[in-house]
């Protein structure tokens, strides 16, 4: 495959840093290989396609008594600063290339910018490291077979990991201080837990800005029954039956390659399990590239069918977020979400500050003094509706798994996310004339006022139309999409792909709604749970 070769020869040294160790190397390094390390042919009790959020707690779970395969088309995240540092959460999603960038770039057709995490840990590699648990109702709305004593027992195993109490920085006080005063209460102080009013959540990044993410995870996992597989792009699962139409087609391992071009086969054990942690985006690729979809769509791609399965990459999700940013008269540190304010009326609303250096321009008649400030800071305060009921879809590019899909959320279509949208939108007006955000106000000769980067909220916010005008205007993602392998239409509620045997997906394509207000947490307990409830399972049959 000449798209193959591409990939191979500027990468070559940039790779060789995964086979060293450093002084700063995670336990988990003793059992993680580049591809090329690995046999062309193995059996394995699970292989798991995506070690990230979901998949590297499975992984750890699994190998407490199989050995298990887990394959990540990325690299490793402790040899990227800025992965690992707070305040490199920006530069991370901004240095993004085709290759091995920790961020994967796409936009959806509507042309709204997203990003798709391409390392161990996946998207809680790189994103921005807000921890709170899922609010009540997703559970009885998700479909899936929870066992709420294995959910806590799930969160506590991850908390005690990963997840740190913040500590507080100004810009994170003041918008605290102003969503009490505009109305978002009571105060619940700092918890885990989905509660009505403002909050301070968890973060996976500790007291000194460096982040933990899914891949710590892994530190966990029984080293002598587990190994990982970086730089491992899997074409496509591998399934018995095919050549007997009409016969149950089960998985039996996968294809992938190395960033050599050689390929490799991973099969499953009897018993054993193909299970997919991808993502929303990568999970519902696969399966179509894999034959499990919609026949006749397949058919005119000329991928053989091992699956008539018509919702595969349906019902596809994606929060929007709309916002306001503004300059501060006061230079202000550099924090990520530490605290929401979940409303009754449809929107949580969370903030963010950034600190960037001035782009001072040098010329010979005018130099800047030594006195003048280096850097500036912009506040960032913004708004996600909880669901949504807008749905979207995802199709192929191409016959190539390096090619992204064509995704396209159709933000809005629903209207009652519009609306939610404008309840949010309006709870940020409110927020900018509180007390707590007088002082983020610049002075003039008349009044004070706030010098706003980009768009501003409407003047009349009173008027509908006009806030609604706005959400369409600047809509933007939170890189919180979801769906794509819904549970009743593409797997069951133990998350089995439905219609094949020996196959799984177990990742937020499953989920009908985000978790929470923001899903992270979810996402790392479902792949606890799951790896949980398929150890009882295996204890439960091994009785019979």
């Amino acid at each position: 495959m000449a798209s193959i070769s591409i990939l191979c020869f500027p990468f070559i040294t940039f790779l060789s840093l995964i086979s060293g160790t450093s002084s700063h190397s995670p336990t988990y390094g003793a059992f993680v290989v580049n591809a090329t390390k690995l046999p062309p042919e193995d059996y394995f009790d699970y292989i798991i396609v995506g070690g990230g959020t979901a998949g590297c707690p499975l992984a750890a779970t699994l190998s407490s008594n199989y050995r298990v395969l887990l394959l990540e088309r990325g690299g490793v995240p402790h040899t990227n600063p800025n992965v690992m540092r707070e305040e490199g959460f920006i530069s991370t999603l901004r240095q993004v290339d085709s290759f091995y960038s920790p961020a994967e770039a796409f936009s959806s057709e509507e042309g709204v910018p997203n990003a798709r995490g391409r390392l161990l840990g996946g998207s809680s590699a790189i994103n921005a490291g807000f921890y709170s648990r899922a609010d009540y109702e997703f559970y009885n709305r998700s479909g899936i077979n929870w066992d709420p004593d294995l959910i806590e027992r799930s969160y506590q195993w991850i908390e005690n990991e990963i997840v740190f109490q913040p500590e507080l920085q100004p810009w994170q006080s003041a918008l605290r201080d102003g969503l009490l005063q505009a109305g978002v209460r009571p105060f619940n102080g700092y918890t885990l837990q989905h509660t009505l009013g403002t909050k301070i959540g968890g973060s996976t990044f500790n007291s000194t800005g460096h982040r933990h993410s899914a891949a710590d995870l892994l530190n966990l996992a029984i080293g002598s029954n587990i190994k990982v597989g970086v730089y491992a792009t899997v074409e496509r699962i591998l399934f018995s039956g095919l050549e007997s139409p009409g016969s149950k087609k089960n998985a039996i391992g996968v294809v992938f390659w190395d960033t050599t071009g050689r390929y490799h086969h991973a099969m499953v054990k009897e018993e054993g399990e193909v299970i997919l942690a991808a993502g929303a985006i990568g999970s519902p690729h696969l399966l179509l590239l894999s034959g499990v979809g919609p026949r006749s769509y397949l058919s005119s791609w000329g991928i053989p069918v091992a699956d008539n399965s018509p919702f595969v990459g349906q019902f596809l999700y994606d929060n929007p977020r709309n916002g306001i940013s503004f300059l501060s008269p006061t230079l202000l540190h550099h924090s990520l979400i530490q605290v929401v304010g979940i409303t009754d009326s449809g929107a949580y609303l969370e903030a963010s500050s950034t600190v960037r250096p001035f782009p001072w321009r040098v010329h010979t008649s005018h130099r800047r003094s030594h006195s003048s400030p280096m850097s500036f800071s912009v506040a960032n305060i913004m708004e996600k509706i909880i669901g949504p009921l807008s749905p979207g879809s995802l199709r192929l590019a191409s016959t190539e798994i390096t090619t992204n899909p064509i995704v396209r959320f159709n933000y809005f279509s629903n209207p009652v996310d519009l609306e939610r949208c404008v309840n949010g939108t309006r709870r940020i007006g409110a927020l900018l004339r509180t007390r707590a955000m007088a002082g983020f106000r610049f002075w003039n000769r008349r009044r004070a006022e706030f010098r706003f980067v980009g768009a501003r909220l409407p003047a009349n916010q009173s008027s509908d139309e006009d806030m609604g005008a706005f959400c369409r205007r600047t809509v933007n993602t939170i890189w919180h999409y979801h769906g794509g392998c819904l549970v009743g239409r593409v797997v069951d509620s133990d998350l089995r792909v439905m219609g094949v045997g020996s196959l799984r997906v177990i990742d937020g394509s499953a989920f009908s709604i985000s978790p929470g207000t923001n899903p992270q947490a979810t996402v790392l307990m479902l792949g606890r749970h799951m790896g949980l409830k398929i150890l009882r399972e295996r204890v439960e049959k091994m009785k019979r």
